[in-house]
Parts: C-alpha cells; sequence; structure tokens
C-alpha cells in the first residue's frame, strides 16, 4: 500500500514538473502575476462621461483564464469558461454562453506530446457532435 502511495506522490510531482517544463520562464512569470486575479475591463463615454463594463477575465490560483465575460450596454453579452489539463496546463474543454447564460458552443480539445493543437472537436449545445477540426503543422525551408 505505501508503494502505491508513493508511487502516485511521484507521478503528481512529475506531471507538475512536466507542466512547468513546457511553459517559457516568461510565461510562468505572467502566471505567477495573474494567480487569483480578476480584470475587469471599463469603457467611458467621451461626450457623457458616462462608464460601462466590457469585458472582466477571471484566473485560478495556478494563473490560468477559467472564465471571461462580454458585455454590452444591456448586460452580458457572452461568458466563455475554460477547463484545463491539470498535467500539462493546456486547455481541454471551453464552454461559449450566451446573454442568457445557456450554452451556445462546446469545444473540446486534444493536445500533441510538443505541446501544439491536434484536434478541436466542435459539439452543440445538447452534446452532439458537429465537427471536428485537426491541425497540421508544415515546416519550409525557404
Amino acid at each position: 500500500m505505501k508503494r502505491y502511495i508513493y508511487l502516485i506522490a511521484c507521478l503528481l510531482i512529475a506531471g507538475t514538473t512536466l507542466a512547468q517544463n513546457l511553459l517559457t520562464p516568461e510565461q510562468l512569470a505572467k502566471r505567477e502575476k495573474r494567480k487569483n486575479l480578476t480584470v475587469k475591463e471599463w469603457n467611458t463615454d467621451a461626450k457623457t462621461k458616462a462608464r460601462w463594463l466590457d469585458h472582466v477575465k477571471v484566473y485560478d490560483s495556478q494563473g490560468r483564464c477559467i472564465e471571461e465575460i462580454e458585455y454590452a450596454s444591456y448586460g452580458q453579452r457572452s461568458r466563455t469558461t475554460y477547463t484545463y489539463d491539470d498535467v500539462t496546463g493546456k486547455v481541454l474543454e471551453e464552454v461559449e454562453y450566451n446573454d442568457r447564460n445557456k450554452p451556445v458552443r462546446i469545444r473540446k480539445y486534444e493536445w500533441n506530446a510538443d505541446g501544439t493543437k491536434a484536434k478541436q472537436y466542435n459539439y452543440l449545445p445538447n452534446g452532439k457532435l458537429y465537427s471536428v477540426k485537426v491541425f497540421e503543422y508544415i515546416f519550409s525551408d525557404k
């Protein structure tokens, strides 16, 4: 039993280290600054000086954006939530909601071992698969 607990602990530490190694020092520094941060963007009308909320971004304890909310004059225009892989830190799922907070688009992602996007699965709000986008990377010697 102790061996299994030790093995699990080692895998968790290795996974965290792997995820950190996939990010550049600049990306790690950015994430460090964003931990548990909420950013609100405000607009101000030049004539009337009326001020309104335009955009909100919410970051988690690891500095990853977990929610974006876009506003219009009538209130919330759209909201997008993000779910991440705990090991790689890559986005696994993105759900976009309309102004009534109903899901309108669901995207799920697969990633290549080198950190590039492999596939994007697009689902309808009812969960039915709508389309699949495959990413191909071609390097040329120019």
